[in-house]
């Protein structure tokens, strides 16, 4: 298994060139942009990535500001999707910056300590026991996770001593629970299925932790 994600690994540029490939035969036969403007994009992208082999994101960004001109500009499908993933990036970036910048602050990075002390997070999600999956999956249930802003928050723990498993424990539930959606689903179903619903993210987080810390 090992060998196989190393051997993908090796090939990772390779791979997404031919995504990319299949992205652009995809805009001119699916959303019928213009032929010429996505081989000169393509073309341009591809001559920065041989120019910049060790800095990726040159080539990058020449991709995503090439893909943003050509859909922005475009007046049917294209179009429309532009304005939506645009109106959505707007609503999310600020937040992940406002969750990198908290957890940062709070839980610092490797090597440097944030104001929450490392050997807090250790002492209680550390390893990969039954106490540290349920604290972990318990704290995430009750949480409320804007879009993508558990990815700061979860590298930061990870950072001050946070175990792969309580990591994925938080992770699965997190995004599936919070206290604003406990109370509405209440209102909705009563308390008494409610209860069940929530145990049963718990536990199955829980038990999905333990199982990928024994074994990753």
């Amino acid at each position: 298994m090992v060998g196989t994600w190393a051997a993908i690994y090796a090939v990772k540029w390779w791979i997404t060139g031919a995504l990319a490939i299949a992205l652009a035969a995809i805009l001119i036969a699916w959303f019928e942009l213009n032929a010429g403007k996505v081989i000169l994009i393509a073309a341009v992208t591809a001559v920065l990535s041989f120019q910049f082999p060790d800095q990726p994101m040159v080539a990058f960004g020449s991709g995503v500001i090439g893909l943003s001109w050509l859909t922005s500009t475009n007046k049917d499908e294209a179009g429309e999707w532009f304005e939506s993933s645009w109106d959505f990036a707007k609503q999310i970036l600020p937040l992940l910056l406002l969750g990198v910048i908290v957890a940062g602050a709070l839980l610092g990075r490797p090597g440097y300590e944030g104001l929450i002390p490392s050997e807090w997070v250790t002492r209680a999600v550390g390893g990969n026991s039954l106490l540290s999956n349920f604290v972990a999956a318990f704290a995430g249930a009750f949480m409320y996770f804007a879009t993508l802003t558990e990815v700061p928050i979860l590298q930061g723990l990870i950072g001050s001593g946070m175990g792969q498993g309580p990591a994925l424990a938080l992770l699965l539930a997190g995004p599936a629970l919070s206290l604003p959606n406990m109370l509405v689903i209440r209102s909705i179903m009563g308390t008494k299925k409610t209860v069940v619903f929530v145990s049963l993210v718990v536990v199955m987080a829980t038990v999905s932790g333990m199982l990928y810390g024994a074994f990753f």
